[in-house]
């Protein structure tokens, strides 16, 4: 059985993961974890939640002038959000506006899979790469960062095996 999600992870993970899988376990285990979906369903309350995150743990980073949903992203085959530095020049002066972008899927998904995506994301204001400066930066923005990300690789798991992306447990509100 091929997990494209995770494919980086050990064998013995992936393992594990497969007898999740044959014994039809996979969704009840990430429901367990994460019954509730969260309440940030537009991109008004979806740049207030952003901000409310960069406000607290990236007051110096350079502000943020969008964040939406975006149904062009390809979960599958490219990535869970996006981040864009825009430069115009308008008259003499140099506008720089910085962008994030969430794939649309995640509108339903638990707080906390949307969270480790929004923080990833905020993460690139400061470090550009995916390096360990990088991660330490998410991973004090979010201290699961590393358990979260694992458990969404569950998720997309589950979703690409279903080969639908279905409403997740229940929304709530926040």
């Amino acid at each position: 059985m091929k997990l494209k999600y995770l494919k980086h992870y050990p064998i013995s993970v992936q393992e594990q993961v497969v007898k999740l899988i044959k014994a039809d376990k996979l969704k009840s285990h990430l429901l367990k974890k994460y019954p509730n979906a969260h309440n940030y369903k537009n991109d008004k309350t979806l740049f207030s939640y952003t901000m409310d995150i960069k406000n607290e743990y990236l007051k110096k980073s350079p502000p943020l002038s969008k964040t939406h949903y975006d149904g062009k992203i390809n979960v599958i085959h490219n990535a869970l959000g996006t981040h864009h530095f825009i430069s115009r020049v308008q008259g003499s002066k140099l506008k720089a506006k910085n962008e994030i972008k969430i794939a649309s899927m995640f509108k339903s998904v638990p707080k906390e899979f949307l969270e480790m995506i929004v923080v990833h994301e905020l993460a690139h204001f400061k470090e550009k790469e995916h390096n360990k400066a990088f991660y330490k930066l998410c991973e004090y923005m979010m201290g699961s960062y590393h358990q979260v990300e694992f458990d969404l690789r569950l998720y997309l798991t589950h979703m690409d095996r279903e080969s639908k992306f279905e409403e997740w447990g229940k929304a709530n509100n926040g």
